[in-house]
């Protein structure tokens, strides 16, 4: 009778513990989703104000067709990304083509005088500043969720249910770690 009793209370610990880290991945997975889709929301509005910005810097760097064409087409394929990994890798090559866009702009002291430029350069940093906020948040929530889906013994129960791991939103090439100073 004790021995069906202790079974009994070891497997009730073991479903017990079975539903707690699966409810635990189910959490933070939706952590992670919530946090990717806080940044999306961010990359949007960079996504919709860099038209404006492209087309104002067009009317004075006319002959820099070649940058603007590139940084409309790393604006496309960003904003049409269909997966995180692929959002993550395009927003990657925006960042750079906007490095370059600023760094030609930087060529044209009328350019940098105009206050529509310089009211859409401000609105672009504040954006920038909370991209970065975003990926902190997102690349904390993630790093949670990497960890337990790979530390024993939550990584069998990941393993039986699906939980793989997420990318994290890094710095892809080395010419995005390179500073970049503009002045405007």
């Amino acid at each position: 009778m004790m021995a069906i009793a202790a079974i009994g209370i070891v497997v009730l610990l073991i479903v017990i513990y079975l539903i707690s880290t699966y409810n635990g991945f189910v959490r933070l997975r939706n952590k992670c989703e919530e946090a990717f889709s806080a940044m999306d929301v961010s990359l949007k509005k960079r996504y919709d104000l860099i038209p404006n910005l492209v087309e104002t810097v067009k009317g004075y760097a006319k002959h820099e067709s070649e940058t603007l064409q590139a940084v409309i087409a790393a604006r496309n394929k960003a904003a049409g990304a269909s997966t995180a990994e692929a959002r993550i890798e395009g927003d990657a090559a925006l960042t750079g083509t906007l490095r370059h866009l600023f760094a030609v702009a930087e060529s044209y002291p009328e350019l940098k005088a105009n206050e529509n430029f310089t009211r859409l350069q401000d609105q672009l940093s504040r954006i920038e500043e909370e991209i970065a906020g975003s990926r902190r948040y997102y690349n904390g929530v993630v790093n949670k969720y990497n960890t337990k889906t790979e530390m024993f013994p939550s990584s069998l129960i990941a393993g039986m249910f699906g939980f793989a791991r997420k990318p994290l939103y890094e710095v892809n090439s080395d010419a995005e770690r390179e500073n970049v100073t503009v002045s405007f």
